[in-house]
């Protein structure tokens, strides 16, 4: 009976360790394979990262079409970025801070718009576009 016991204690010693090596290896894995992905993720967002962070980006502002006839109607389209306060002048209707939004205007002359974006601690970025009218 005494040998039994060793050999069953001995058993269950063995076992106690190979599963617990199984364990500590799939867990080691894991950790490899999750510290692989957040590495290939964080790669692949720092073109993103690069260019949101940072203060205000003023992303795009363009006319469409950017030469119109008198009457005709064009398109200022804006995106912005890390900004609390957004205005065109001159004024053109409601504007609001937003990544992708254009509002109509329709000139009776050569206008030059000018787009304002100020942050929260009053930093303020500008840039300028022109619609022509023929």
């Amino acid at each position: 009976m005494r040998r039994s016991f060793k050999i069953m204690l001995v058993s269950i010693t063995i076992a106690a360790l190979y599963l617990g090596w199984t364990f500590y290896s799939r867990w080691r894995d894991n950790r490899a394979f999750i510290s692989k992905l957040e590495q290939t993720k964080a790669e692949q967002n720092r073109p993103f990262l690069e260019a949101y962070e940072g203060g205000i980006k003023i992303m795009g502002f363009y006319a469409t079409p950017g030469v119109i006839t008198r009457g005709k109607k064009a398109q200022l389209c804006y995106s912005v970025v890390n900004c609390e306060r957004v205005r065109i002048e001159p004024p053109v209707g409601d504007v609001w801070p937003s990544r992708s939004r254009c509002v109509d205007v329709s000139p009776k002359r050569d206008t030059t718009y000018k787009l304002i974006a100020e942050d929260a601690e009053g930093n303020v970025k500008t840039t300028s576009v022109t619609v022509q009218v023929r």
